[in-house]
């Protein structure tokens, strides 16, 4: 595999807090069997980001693309992130790196919030 998928999340002191990622990441898997995807976290949670592509590295993977599992940009997105990508170029030279923007963000992830916060309030869908 030439392009990876890293799924980059907050992480939390309790596990469990990471089972609806762990779900997303399945679903990847399940739907796209030619990239290889992880879910990588900032803190409290393993593998970290710097943990992922040591791995996909030495997989040689030339392709990383990091996709924030967060609601919306803060400052770990606009701040953290890229300066921990950019030490990571400097480590691997080799590899393409590509930070997308938070998740939660898109238009489509946007409206399913939307509607599962009807559907949760039992309030109609029009």
């Amino acid at each position: 595999m030439n392009t990876a998928l890293i799924l980059f999340a907050h992480g939390a002191r309790d596990p469990e807090w990471a089972r609806p990622l762990r779900r997303v990441e399945a679903a990847i898997r399940q739907r796209v069997t030619s990239v290889a995807v992880e879910l990588a976290f900032l803190e409290f949670l393993t593998p970290t980001l710097t943990d992922s592509v040591a791995k996909m590295a030495a997989e040689g993977v030339e392709k990383i693309a990091v996709l924030p599992m967060f609601i919306a940009a803060g400052g770990h997105l606009k701040r953290e992130l890229p300066e921990m990508i950019e030490r990571l170029r400097a480590i691997y030279p080799d590899i393409e790196f590509v930070q997308y923007g938070a998740i939660g963000e898109h238009e489509r992830v946007i409206q399913a919030i939307a509607t599962a916060s009807l559907e949760v309030a039992g309030l109609p869908l029009a």
